[in-house]
């Protein structure tokens, strides 16, 4: 007789917890595990033999979703995706599924499918963002109100006030921040596993910078299509920090690019300002650095750019500063593409 010891025992308990499925070249369930049976409810010998597609609901059929999955694990070697699946008593599962094709002589002789049910996971995401949701709305509200109240004071004592001037920059940017931050709640998915157009973000970013008349001076010389994964409302503040210096520290126009390369993008922001000492080039984006070139009536706090390199640093891309004294300042941010 065999003894079983304790690190076998716990290594079956943890295969349990996933359902296993062996697939046959065309989709056809060949191997069941007994994860597959307690998460989706057939035993081995009611599934063997039917294609998997029966795990998925009949919209998902009609649009070829289980096809589409087997074509790229075919075509990219596997595949993961994020769903609803179905089990045998019509119940319904959020499920995180990887599918790896299976190489032979011939070609792809099979697949391995392997499912964990993740609703509780999803429901505490949909709890997440139902707050975030509630925030935003109870957020936009008081902004909206005194934005309201600055106007009356505008009327009241003109627009050459200093500090009613930032004030009013200030309940801008406030207002630009609660809305993205609405519509990051709305759509509902968690930031790093959205995909999104780099360039769209880019010129939505414009409409963030708070400096009087800057958008008129941004110029999107090349914007090309480029799909990125990531945080769409830390890459929007990312982008409008870096359009935001260049327009407190240049009157001139501001020229945009973004540029798609073979596995990376790269945005591109120049003015033709007073640019960065020499000296400062090292240590301008740490936070709280403004750099021995900076005035105090141009604003700000020196924590722009640090926000800027740490929202980089996420998505897991790269910034690069070039500039010179009365010529301009260049910064580009390189970032991954999706996929």
């Amino acid at each position: 007789m065999k003894v079983r010891t304790d690190a076998i025992e716990a290594w079956e308990q943890h295969v349990a917890l996933f359902a296993i499925v062996k697939l046959d070249s065309s989709g056809f369930v060949r191997g069941w595990n007994v994860g597959a049976e307690d998460l989706k409810g057939y035993s081995a010998d009611e599934i063997i033999g039917q294609h998997f597609s029966l795990f998925y609901r009949a919209v998902d059929r009609e649009n070829r979703l289980p096809d589409t999955l087997l074509d790229r694990a075919r075509s990219d070697g596997s595949v993961e995706d994020h769903g609803w699946r179905v089990r045998k008593d019509g119940s319904q599962f959020w499920a995180h599924v990887t599918i790896t094709a299976i190489h032979d002589d011939t070609g792809v002789g099979g697949f391995v499918k392997i499912v964990r049910d993740i609703t509780a996971e999803k429901q505490a995401q949909d709890e997440q963002v139902s707050l975030q949701r509630t925030f935003a709305h109870d957020l936009i509200s008081p902004v909206t109100a005194l934005r309201g109240y600055l106007d009356l004071l505008e009327d009241e004592i003109g627009t050459d006030n200093r500090y009613l001037r930032l004030a009013l920059e200030t309940s801008e940017h406030l207002a630009a921040m609660a809305g993205a931050l609405m519509a990051d709640a709305v759509s509902g998915m968690r930031d790093d596993e959205r995909t999104f157009d780099v360039s769209l973000v880019v010129r939505g970013s414009a409409t963030v910078v708070l400096r009087a008349g800057a958008e008129e001076r941004i110029h999107f010389d090349r914007l090309d299509t480029a799909t990125v994964r990531g945080d769409v409302l830390a890459l929007r503040r990312a982008f409008a920090n870096v359009l935001e210096n260049a327009a407190r520290y240049s009157d001139e126009d501001i020229h945009v690019e973004v540029v798609r390369g073979d596995d990376t993008v790269s945005v591109t922001v120049r003015d033709a300002g007073r640019g960065i000492h020499p000296d400062d080039i090292d240590t301008i984006a740490a936070p709280g650095e403004r750099g021995r070139l900076a005035e105090p009536e141009d604003g700000g706090t020196g924590l722009g750019l640090a926000s800027v390199v740490a929202a980089v640093a996420e998505h897991h891309g790269a910034l690069e500063i070039d500039s010179a004294i009365g010529v301009g300042t260049t910064i580009t941010i390189t970032l991954p593409l999706a996929g």
